[in-house]
């Protein structure tokens, strides 16, 4: 069967609309870039190169120059990405949003530095350094991740490329050699769109996910639209995967929204993240990594004071972005596991891709 995105096999997630891509950039601006590495490596036995990086733009202006709020959110902290502290400090993006593995952090982290110093002579010199926010999850069950195949040129290549367009899902980019629920897992991507009451049109809030945690048992028993009698049939593979794994969210959102509601909204990718059977483990990196493009804020200015124009909180706006953030989520996550296909990797291994007819519409 054709490998497809959740909804167009018939299942749909929640009571929301979709945005016309129903993916990441939907929300006006935000460019999305994969640079995957899938090859043998001919200086080692029976190993593979089955990795890559993702890279994600808030818009297509300077970033260091025009930052946006943003904030993370950690459910479980088993993970390695950097940037996160200053971040939530500070309230504000001011680099493209990298994913990649776990030992790519600092080729990843060094590329997108030259490539924000390349942009900015002023960095390290006039005015202050610059913070890189990189996320990961572990892809070595099929990635030979000792090899240190990612180089700093691809973190580089994949902002260069980055675009607008319907963002690629599945075994792509940073998600090239990662598992979910013991089958393929990902990239996966979902939107939804959230009505003003009536006054101001509607806002979009996108999902993009790195896909790589859970089991089989975990997916089978707890996920509401797989058939438990699809169970029966499988014959499960990846026994020596990691099966704790790890998933990076990634938010954005066109609502006018400062930091500290912007992590409430990310607190409930949580919500998603439950629906799809995870209990998030202890070996478990679970992190959101949250944006508004609702307005950018200079790095450099000659005013004291800054405007931002935010939601009433007591208003049912709010709920709706919680219900879109959880909604969005869970299907994106599904996405990553239907939009993945059977992958090859180091040692003679295989994952699986999903069977698509265990899904219960």
């Amino acid at each position: 069967m054709e490998r497809k995105k959740i909804r167009e096999l018939g299942v749909v997630v929640g009571q929301l609309p979709s945005g016309p891509k129903n993916c990441l950039t939907d929300v006006k601006g935000v460019h999305v870039g994969h640079v995957t590495l899938y090859h043998p490596l001919t200086n080692a036995d029976n190993e593979w190169a089955c990795t890559g990086v993702t890279a994600i733009l808030p818009h297509e202006q300077n970033i260091f120059q025009n930052k946006v709020v943003a904030a993370s959110y950690v459910f479980n902290g088993f993970g390695k990405s950097t940037g996160l502290v200053q971040m939530n400090e500070l309230g504000r993006l001011e680099s493209p949003i990298m994913l990649t593995n776990t030992f790519a952090i600092p080729a990843v982290t060094q590329g997108t530095l030259e490539y924000l110093l390349e942009q900015n002579p002023e960095i390290g010199e006039t005015t202050g350094t610059v913070n890189i926010v990189v996320g990961e999850c572990n892809d070595s069950y099929l990635n030979s991740i000792r090899m240190m195949s990612v180089k700093p040129k691809h973190a580089k290549e994949a902002i260069r490329i980055a675009s607008t367009e319907k963002v690629t899902e599945g075994a792509v980019g940073a998600g090239t050699g990662m598992v979910c629920f013991g089958y393929k897992g990902g990239i996966g991507c979902s939107s939804r769109l959230v009505v003003d009451d009536g006054e101001q049109g509607a806002y979009t809030v996108g999902c993009l996910v790195l896909s790589n945690f859970g089991t089989q048992d975990d997916l089978y028993m707890y996920n509401r639209f797989i058939d438990t009698e699809g169970k029966s049939e499988v014959v499960k593979n990846n026994e020596d995967a990691q099966t704790d794994g790890s998933i990076m969210i990634v938010l954005a959102t066109d609502a006018p929204v400062n930091e500290r509601q912007l992590q409430r909204i990310a607190k409930r990718c949580g919500i998603g993240l439950g629906r799809t059977g995870s209990h998030m483990s202890h070996g478990s990196g679970d992190i959101v990594i949250a944006f508004s493009t609702s307005q950018t804020l200079p790095h450099f200015s000659s005013d004291k004071k800054e405007h931002q124009f935010l939601f009433r909180e007591d208003r049912h706006m709010m709920n709706m972005l919680f219900c879109a953030a959880a909604e969005a989520t869970e299907e994106a996550i599904l996405n990553s596991l239907t939009s993945a296909k059977t992958t090859y990797g180091r040692k003679g291994r295989a994952v699986k891709e999903f069977p698509l007819n265990h899904l219960r519409s």
